[in-house]
């Protein structure tokens, strides 16, 4: 009997591919590594019930780890986000010249 390939390995890892690269982007890939984690689940599920009857599980555990890789990425990003945020508030951070002049005074110049 051939083996299969489990229906979302490939996806999977595309996934954790752009969760990785998404914190890059305003923490877009949290969404990406949400979506990669459910569809691995139901592969992990489908994979458990005949493990012989697949070939591609590789695929599948690296493209999981890719994506809680990335959800951890992403949480990080916004965290750093909210914390500049609060540190210098959101006038400071849209205006070029009011974050000059807050680094001139954070460096004591």
């Amino acid at each position: 009997m051939e083996k299969q390939k489990l229906p979302n390995a490939t996806a999977v890892l595309v996934l954790g591919i752009l969760s990785i690269l998404g914190c890059c982007f305003y923490a877009v890939g949290i969404v990406f590594s949400i979506i990669a984690l459910v569809m691995s689940k139901k592969d992990m599920a489908l994979y458990a019930l005949n493990p012989e009857a697949y070939d591609n599980y590789g695929n599948l555990k690296t493209g999981r780890l890719l994506a809680i890789i990335g959800l951890v990425l992403n949480i990080i990003s916004i965290i750093t986000v909210i914390a500049f945020i609060a540190f210098f508030g959101w006038a400071v951070l849209q205006d070029p010249v009011l974050m000059q002049e807050k680094m001139r005074e954070l460096q004591g110049a």
